[in-house]
């Protein structure tokens, strides 16, 4: 086993080397992060903090016109939503008999969504909007869901194609869940024509 980060700034390069590992699909991937309660702990944080980063972005970049939703509401809702693909993931993993793959899952996906948000937070502020931007990020984080099935959580092609649907499907209930108790402000949907 790797040695255990000493202190949140080496749990957070290693788990960027990790992150790397995953995007480019490397076997190594596992041993960048600390499985045990303490990074479970500090994975929970990065998340925390990518998700407010999230949320708070378009006021950071004075890009939060009457067409942007609240940070309260926005932060609501990636948990929300966070709770409900964590829910489906653990219900298909125990359904696999794999629930000793959980913790390393969510410790992996929990760094990967920390630098995901950064990154994309980052591409946002410089002013790179835009469908491909959308797609690069979308196939990224394809990439990174399949790979973290893969080598952390070490599923076969069968369970992870049945990690991945669950997946999609506890988010399309939450967002049908959102929508039907908090549905979207008149002046951010976009106008009838």
């Amino acid at each position: 086993m790797p040695k255990q980060p000493t202190t949140i700034i080496d749990e957070l390069l290693a788990a960027a080397r990790g992150v790397a590992a995953i995007i480019t699909g490397d076997r190594r991937a596992p041993g960048y992060f600390d499985f045990s309660q303490r990074g479970l702990a500090g994975s929970f944080i990065a998340f925390l903090l990518a998700t407010a980063l999230s949320a708070y972005a378009p006021l950071i970049g004075g890009d939060a016109g009457s067409g942007a939703l609240p940070p309260g509401r926005l932060i609501l809702t990636a948990l929300f939503l966070f709770a409900i693909q964590v829910g489906f993931s653990a219900l298909v993993l125990r359904q696999l008999n794999r629930l000793d793959g959980f913790v390393p899952y969510l410790v992996a996906d929990n760094w990967a969504t920390f630098f995901l948000t950064a990154a994309s937070s980052l591409v946002t502020l410089l002013g790179l909007n835009g469908d491909l931007v959308v797609v690069v990020v979308g196939i990224v984080v394809l990439v990174v869901e399949i790979n973290t099935a893969r080598l952390i959580v070490t599923l076969s092609p069968w369970q992870i194609a049945m990690f991945l649907v669950a997946q999609l499907v506890g988010v399309a209930i939450g967002l049908i869940i959102i929508s039907f108790f908090m549905p979207m402000p008149a002046d951010v949907l976009p106008p009838a024509s």
